[in-house]
């Protein structure tokens, strides 16, 4: 018999949560973790070798523990730390952290987020948001020491994925502090305090800005337009960089979990292509258009009809299909999260570099609503017939359901309860977009055709990632293969090829994942036949939180065994 009290495992995962905390302050207070909310993350070459240090240890203990001595829960989730370990390892092995500045992301525009994440109830918490606020010249000047090691030592951006961050940088260095996106908890303060202590933290928060946030950004500017950008290399392919190969395909295991190469992605997605391919034409024929597939292509992105004129309007398109999808949601879900969810538009400063929506999870401790961030910039770009896939995606039954129920499960290890697991979580987000035609969404066949664009932009991904990075394609190559094959306007497309250039390996979760989803669920609708219950299949699929796929197939197969799955019921 297994013995359910060895305290080693739960020992371990307790000691490297509480330095994960230590280490990166910003994300304890996402978990909700308020012990260090006065502190940044400490940025350095010596500060990486130190946490290396600390995770090689950390594996040291881990295969010392008998897994034969676990209870099942625990030799799970002694399985699933142990590929944390190694591919957490592996980053910083590769030094990926020495690339920390993109266009479509980086710590420049993640930290502007902090207004939103951090709590602002009492005194104590902005005086810890203004010692964050005090700090970020010493955070940024850490981020340019290890980029500098990263140009000493080959660790070059591609310049593609540069272009624009001048412009993002010189919008966050204002001159007037209240003008600025760090300003805006001083805007508004709770009823509990008082109006001295109002002005004397705004006049505080309004120093910390001038002061730290504006020098800390000008001079992160003066690095990118001076020594950063100058040096980019031209070339886009992760297999550039030192030992670029072994990174990226350890970039496809660490994203996909599965043991695959860039080949075998690559033929999936060409396969995966031609079968969406073959399905678009056909809704194209059902809405009667007259005329070949680029022809409609062009109609989309260009009639009237399928685009606002304001970014109110668009919210408020977004906002009636949310409400449409919540109603459906207990047909086809036996549990559903108690955490709200709610929607905001993307900030000003990174709307023309970043996609087109993206979901921000809820506070660990319940004092956060997940927000689905929709982007209103350059509303030619944002059509009508998008909004159900995209929807259904972001928030609900997508991201917000799948990771709001993850944080409700009371009895999982922290590493798992706040553990992203991309392969599970985005290819669940992919599977949830077709549930919209079980729920009755799809109806008109523009919107049918903006699902079947979103998900032959998931399978382009796996044609396209690969191809930039292990096959030599080109930038260019890339957003002419998009273009060609999906009804998204060109300035998703090119902001989407740089997220993949800049985020090797990361587009290739989506669709693996939700290939990998659909297999398991025909193979309980097969077995099951008449007894199948989706309901069931979902909540099986969910209620312990993300996996990694091969863990998922192995737990949907449990419940299928003979036996197994009688005795569930």
């Amino acid at each position: 018999m297994p013995d359910h009290s060895s305290p080693a495992l739960p020992a371990l995962l307790a000691d490297e949560w509480e330095f994960r905390m230590r280490e990166d302050p910003l994300f304890a207070t996402q978990c909700g973790d308020h012990r260090y909310d006065d502190r940044l993350p400490t940025i350095s070459e010596a500060d990486a070798d130190r946490r290396l240090a600390q995770l090689r240890a950390f594996r040291v203990r881990a295969q010392a523990i008998d897994g034969a001595a676990l209870s099942d829960a625990d030799r799970l989730n002694q399985a699933i730390f142990a590929r944390y370990l190694a591919d957490e390892i592996a980053e910083i092995e590769f030094r990926a952290y020495r690339l920390p500045l993109a266009k479509a992301g980086g710590f420049h525009s993640t930290f502007t987020e902090l207004p939103d994440f951090a709590p602002f109830n009492t005194p104590l918490d902005y005086e810890n948001y203004i010692a964050r606020l005090q700090a970020f010249p010493t955070y940024v000047a850490g981020q340019i020491e290890v980029m500098r090691a990263g140009l000493r030592e080959g660790h070059l951006p591609p310049r593609a994925i540069l272009s624009g961050v001048d412009e993002s940088l010189r919008s966050l260095s204002v001159d007037d502090a209240t003008r600025s996106v760090f300003f805006k908890p001083f805007e508004l303060f709770p009823k509990t305090i008082g109006e001295a202590d109002q002005r004397r933290l705004a006049a505080a928060g309004r120093a910390a800005i001038a002061n730290s946030i504006v020098p800390g950004y000008r001079a992160l500017l003066d690095f990118v337009t001076g020594e950063y950008l100058p040096a980019a290399r031209a070339d886009v392919a992760a297999s550039s960089l030192p030992n670029g190969q072994a990174f990226y395909a350890h970039r496809v295991r660490y994203f996909t979990t599965l043991d695959i190469t860039p080949q075998r992605v690559h033929e999936i997605g060409l396969a995966e292509v031609q079968r969406i391919r073959a399905e678009m034409e056909a809704v194209m024929h059902t809405a009667g258009f007259q005329g070949d597939f680029k022809e409609f292509i062009d109609f989309l992105r260009t009639d009237p009809r399928f685009y606002v004129e304001t970014p109110a309007a668009l919210m408020k398109e977004v906002a009636l299909v949310l409400k449409k999808i919540d109603g459906e949601l207990p047909r086809l879900f036996q549990t559903l999260p108690r955490a709200p969810y709610g929607i905001k538009p993307v900030p000003d400063h990174i709307a023309p570099y970043t996609t087109t929506a993206y979901y921000f999870p809820l506070a660990g401790d319940g004092s956060r609503a997940g927000f689905y961030y929709v982007n209103t910039y350059d509303l030619k770009s944002r059509p009508l017939y998008e909004i159900e896939a995209l929807s259904l995606h972001e928030a609900v039954p997508g991201h917000h359901l799948q990771i709001a129920l993850q944080q409700e499960i009371a009895d999982l290890p922290n590493f798992r309860r706040f553990g992203w697991v991309t392969a599970f979580g985005e290819g669940w987000a992919l599977y949830a977009e077709r549930l919209g035609l079980e729920m009755g969404f799809y109806q008109d066949p523009y919107s049918d055709f903006g699902r079947l664009t979103y998900e032959m932009w998931r399978a382009c991904r796996l044609v396209v990632d690969t191809g930039l990075h292990s096959l030599g394609w080109t930038r260019q190559q890339a957003i002419d293969y998009m273009a060609a094959n999906t009804a998204s306007t060109l300035l998703n497309l090119a902001n989407e090829v740089d997220r993949y250039i800049a985020w090797p390996g990361q587009a290739l979760a989506y669709k693996l994942g939700e290939l990998k989803i659909r297999e398991l669920r025909a193979q309980a609708e097969q077995q099951l036949g008449s007894r199948f219950d989706v309901r069931e299949f979902h909540d099986i699929v969910l209620r312990d939180g993300a996996l990694p796929l091969a863990v998922l197939e192995a737990k949907v197969k449990r419940w299928l065994a003979p036996g197994e799955w009688a005795n569930h019921q």
